[in-house]
């Protein structure tokens, strides 16, 4: 499933202007938009091209934008540049207070949603803020010479904000685009006719949709375009006295009917929710990478690439592996199993010994269950608490450890860095660094959370509200429940090795 994000997504969320108001923004050279406006004729590139020719006379003479000059002087290519550095400067600041908190249910439920990709107009990084993990391709150029896997990616067919000159903002950059819209149609059209595409923020009059679907429609025969049907979804926010409904429409371009399901609501939050019915047993980053990796292989003859055998939970930085094979363990044949007593612990999941570290109530065996991670639960995960099931056979140091003959290192000689997540670190140092545990529990969503809660030092960690956040999150230890089970699971671990580790 993917999503086509449009400048009303920002607006609900950012409270940004639509591409109309952001040049009236700009208008500060004694000229109105009005005067702007009816010198393009109406038409919003040319007002653009207008406007940031006057604007650059003003952005080198206006004091305003003096400690600009400096900064951006490599970034200035023609005429155009100012504004549209100026543009990305006003664009680029985004974090959590940036948002809407009348949308709070909604925003939590988005930060969840593990869709197969994006692609957008915006030039706002707010798809890359919900989505840090999926891999951003700015622009047609980089489509072009890339290799995109269809998942976990970002596609920003106008440009972004982080490079000002990517920006599709005049007359001239409409009509580069417009040279290159058959080859980015070919690109999309796989995409739309095996993914749902799930319009957010825009109008069904949207010259930009238009012109993209007309695009795909010249290539697709007509009985093809009926296929899209189901694949093509419009939300909208309902108007005057309509009610939220679901209906079939059409959008008509040049005589082409195009066949859409098109959502009329203003609770985002439900829209969202349907999206996150469908769960995932493989993220989509992973996924990514495997596609990533198999197409590199394909492309070589030469076997100089290493192979590394890793744990599904344990990819978090796609640098660390060359390839990556996902292998599901065959359990032993029941006729191979002695004891009825030996057959209950072998169906004990790995979510069982995460719920029996929180609660203690499951009275198992720690010696049985021990045997039984080296035999079947652990296998492969990576993550497991077991210095509890330790600690109830006496084993309380590490040379207690070494003298009992387990064979448990891959959990127990486990160093706390490793249950940090890279890509959250200079996050965590931004908006973290003087909280405590608690103050960051009750500032961000659980899942982000649990992401910054393995930066803080050992010392400061509350074992009792790190207990109480476990118990009121214990259904994301289930990973068909949960896109984020391996960063609650790495908590549980963390609680473990503090409350009950040497």
């Amino acid at each position: 499933m993917f999503l086509f994000l449009g400048s009303g997504f920002s607006r609900r969320y950012l409270g940004l202007e639509d591409w109309e108001g952001l040049l009236r923004k700009f208008c500060v050279v004694g000229k109105s938009f009005e005067y702007y406006f009816s010198s393009a004729e109406g038409c919003l590139p040319t007002v653009a091209q207008l406007l940031s020719v006057d604007f650059h006379d003003e952005w080198w003479k206006n004091p305003l934008y003096k400690a600009e000059n400096k900064k951006d002087l490599y970034k200035l290519c023609d005429k155009t540049s100012a504004l549209r550095i100026e543009i990305c400067e006003y664009l680029g600041k985004i974090d959590d207070s940036s948002l809407d908190k009348n949308y709070e249910e909604e925003i939590e439920i988005l930060r969840e949603l593990d869709v197969d990709g994006i692609i957008t107009t915006n030039w706002d990084q707010l798809s890359e803020y919900f989505f840090p993990e999926h891999k951003v391709y700015i622009g047609q150029n980089e489509l072009l010479v890339s290799s995109p896997q269809g998942i976990a990616e970002i596609y920003k067919i106008h440009g972004c904000c982080s490079n000002p000159q990517s920006l599709v903002l005049t007359k001239k950059d409409y009509q580069n685009f417009s040279q290159k819209n058959a080859y980015l149609a070919s690109k999309l059209i796989t995409i739309f006719m095996e993914h749902p595409i799930i319009f957010i923020g825009y109008s069904l009059a949207d010259e930009n949709i238009q012109a993209i679907l007309k695009e795909i429609s010249l290539c697709i025969e007509e009985i093809d375009l009926k296929k899209l049907k189901r694949n093509l979804i419009f939300i909208q926010r309902l108007k005057n006295e309509d009610k939220p409904n679901v209906s079939e429409a059409y959008i008509t371009i040049d005589g082409i009917s195009i066949p859409i399901i098109l959502v009329k609501t203003n609770n985002f939050r439900e829209v969202y929710s349907a999206i996150k019915q469908k769960k995932r047993k493989i993220p989509t980053r992973t996924l990514r990478y495997c596609k990533e990796q198999l197409y590199e292989i394909a492309q070589s003859c030469v076997p100089e690439k290493k192979i590394c055998v890793l744990d599904i939970d344990a990819i978090e930085n796609k640098k660390d592996i060359e390839f990556v094979v996902g292998v599901g363990v065959a359990r032993k044949k029941q006729e191979e199993i002695k004891g009825i007593s030996e057959l209950g612990y072998v169906s004990i999941k790995s979510e069982d010994i995460f719920y029996d570290l929180i609660y203690q109530d499951k009275n198992y065996n720690p010696d049985k269950i021990l045997n039984s991670v080296m035999s079947d639960i652990g296998r492969n995960i990576t993550y497991l608490p077991l210095f509890h099931y330790l600690n109830k056979l006496g084993i309380k140091s590490k040379n207690d450890y070494e003298k009992s003959n387990l064979k448990l290192d891959k959990w127990i000689i486990l160093k706390i860095e490793t249950l940090r997540q890279k890509s959250y670190e200079k996050s965590f140092s931004k908006h973290c660094m003087n909280k405590n545990l608690k103050e960051i529990i009750d500032s961000f969503e659980p899942q982000t959370a649990a992401k910054y809660i393995p930066f803080l030092p050992v010392d400061d960690i509350n074992l009792d509200a790190l207990w109480n956040f476990l118990v009121k999150n214990e259904h994301h230890f289930i990973s068909s429940k949960s896109n984020h089970a391996t960063c609650f699971r790495k908590i549980a671990c963390l609680y473990d090795k503090i409350k009950y580790g040497w």
